[in-house]
């Protein structure tokens, strides 16, 4: 069975009465050209263990198996189950899990697989996320420090620009910040909107997200989290007014901190580098203790 298929995806919807829920996000990707290239650029190999967030009908799953070790797919919609209990019944290197991956304990996942003895080599995540909580779960993977080698999704490809941005771009932002201090960041593909039923309103990118064997140093990473997010909160507006303002600290505490950090206050956050976030995140810390 040819999942890729527009067809195929077709005659599964109408089989099941299945419609895509708007407010799941959920579009079911249809062109095998871009599958391959998510699998190839997740680097997968046959000892490797696959955490899919959100298999839909299991289009990319069952490349995945085919590739991978193991596959625990998360799927939160429970309309899916039987569809994905039909689809993918050839493979018994898969495993459905009907859960909210905001809400799963990854580490115990992992541990879980490889007690089992599923998987000898790495950890990789892949998923094609909901526009609207792309970012909830892309920190989540980040902050809770999910044991993963390398994190490939697709999302909304104005996200996938902003995560990509660099210091002074228009679009660089807080999510920009967190994310390069946790990863590298590269692009894998662009995918149009034809290639999804239904078809989107946007188009999407898919990013190859490699956890960095070694940060920048900071001493609290929460902290470091604070200073990025209140630093763009009024992204308009001088380090000296938006960290203040945010960060709850009167003005002349701010300026001396900036100062000791070597970063002049009338900069805005979007002309500041991780490095340079870290040492006013540093600064804030050692003040505290």
């Amino acid at each position: 069975m040819d999942l890729s298929s527009p067809a195929v995806v077709n005659r599964i919807r109408d089989r099941y009465d299945l419609k895509p829920s708007k407010s799941l996000g959920q579009n079911f990707i249809t062109d095998g050209n871009i599958v391959s290239k998510i699998v190839d650029g997740a680097g997968i190999t046959e000892e490797d263990l696959v955490i899919e967030i959100g298999p839909g009908i299991g289009v990319l799953t069952s490349v995945l198996a085919e590739r991978a070790a193991f596959v625990a797919a998360v799927e939160l919609d429970k309309r899916l189950i039987p569809v994905l209990e039909e689809t993918l019944m050839e493979y018994s290197n898969v495993r459905v899990i009907n859960a909210d991956i905001l809400k799963t304990d990854l580490h115990r996942l992992v541990r879980t697989c490889r007690e089992e003895g599923l998987f000898t080599g790495k950890v990789r995540v892949i998923g094609n996320l909901p526009y609207y909580i792309t970012t909830p779960i892309i920190m989540k993977l980040l902050e809770e420090q999910v044991p993963a080698d390398s994190i490939t999704v697709m999302m909304q490809k104005e996200v996938a620009d902003r995560i990509r941005s660099a210091p002074g771009s228009r679009t660089y932002g807080a999510i920009s910040v967190a994310v390069q201090y946790y990863c590298r960041v590269e692009k894998v593909t662009d995918v149009p909107k034809e290639a999804f039923i239904p078809r989107p309103k946007v188009a999407s990118t898919v990013l190859n997200l490699e956890p960095l064997e070694e940060k920048i140093e900071v001493a609290d990473e929460k902290m470091f989290l604070r200073c990025v997010k209140a630093g763009f909160a009024q992204r308009r507006k001088t380090l000296l007014n938006s960290l203040s303002a945010g960060g709850g600290m009167d003005k002349d505490r701010v300026r001396k901190i900036l100062e000791a950090a070597g970063i002049d206050p009338g900069r805005r956050a979007e002309t500041l580098t991780v490095e340079e976030f870290g040492r006013i995140a540093n600064g804030i810390s050692n003040e505290q203790d």
